[in-house]
């Protein structure tokens, strides 16, 4: 029944880390990651469709991206998609793709993004404590129905501790990461 809750507080301990590394990868760095274009959907033939199912989103370089449609007639959709997005980018269309300059981020914009990430894995820990804290409290209620032996109760407590430090680490390295990588370009 312990190990039961131990599992369960692992694997929902890792779906805040992937959902917080998926919330660290939209952050716009000055350098382009084709990634980042994965939420923007475009209009195709009235359905809403990701933009990299109707397109080849792939480097020219480290600042420019280029998106090649499957089919051209969506060009326009894709481009109108890529503007109306939050992404802040100005996407040049040449009749056969789509061209997505970066420019590089001002001073002010880098320490926006270091202070956003920082709080995007803020939010990541606190829920891993808050799921910590959940298990402990329906471990507890069991345990006063069921008489688990005091000592199987402090192991318990100290790998459900262990796994929390070690998810607690790994938002930490993804945060010095993403900060690594607003800072230095």
């Amino acid at each position: 029944m312990l190990n039961q809750n131990l599992e369960l507080a692992s694997s929902r301990m890792q779906q805040t880390i992937v959902f917080v590394d998926n919330e660290l990868a939209k952050i716009r760095t000055g350098r382009a990651n084709p990634d980042m274009f994965s939420k923007i959907l475009v209009n195709y033939y009235d359905n809403q469709t990701p933009l990299n199912q109707v397109a080849n989103v792939s480097l020219m370089d480290g600042v420019t991206v280029s998106i090649q449609p499957f089919d051209k007639t969506v060009l326009d959709n894709i481009e109108k998609a890529i503007i109306e997005s939050d992404l802040g980018l100005n996407p040049s269309n040449n009749g056969n793709s789509i061209i997505i300059s970066f420019p590089p981020l001002s001073t002010e914009r880098r320490e926006e993004l270091v202070k956003f990430s920082a709080h995007t894995v803020e939010e990541g820990r606190i829920s891993i404590r808050n799921i910590r804290r959940d298990i402990i409290h329906s471990v507890k209620r069991v345990e006063k129905e069921n008489k688990i032996p005091e000592d199987d109760m402090k192991r318990f407590f100290d790998d459900l501790q262990d796994l929390t430090d070690n998810f607690i680490g790994k938002l930490n390295t993804s945060q010095a990461s993403k900060e690594k990588e607003i800072l230095e370009n």
